[in-house]
């Protein structure tokens, strides 16, 4: 019986190694992941403050004759125009290597 109580605990000991690993890895795949998203998001802001730049340029304005409320809704949707982009990027891409770039 001794024996058979030894295994028990044994095993019961390294299923619970194996879960603290497991959560270990999957903890560390949503820190990479959420660090990722950041990073993305960052270049994202980036370009969109590049693109409002250029805009306003074009208008012969600057920053200093909008509040800065205004200049938020501005860069809000230059942030959208460069997603919007970039999913109809992916998805032409997706489409094309799928062989289905007819759809397009």
């Amino acid at each position: 019986m001794a024996l058979i109580e030894k295994f028990k605990t044994s095993s019961q000991n390294l299923v619970n190694i194996t879960k603290e690993q497991f959560d270990k890895s999957y903890d560390y795949a949503k820190i990479k992941s959420d660090s990722v998203k950041e990073k993305i998001d960052f270049k994202i802001q980036e370009k969109a403050i590049i693109n409002l730049k250029a805009e306003l340029a074009m208008r012969h304005k600057s920053f200093d004759d909008y509040t800065d409320e205004e200049i938020e809704v501005m860069l809000t949707a230059q942030k959208q125009k460069i997603k919007d982009t970039m999913k109809n990027t992916t998805l032409v891409g997706a489409l094309a290597l799928l062989g289905l770039d007819f759809l397009v």
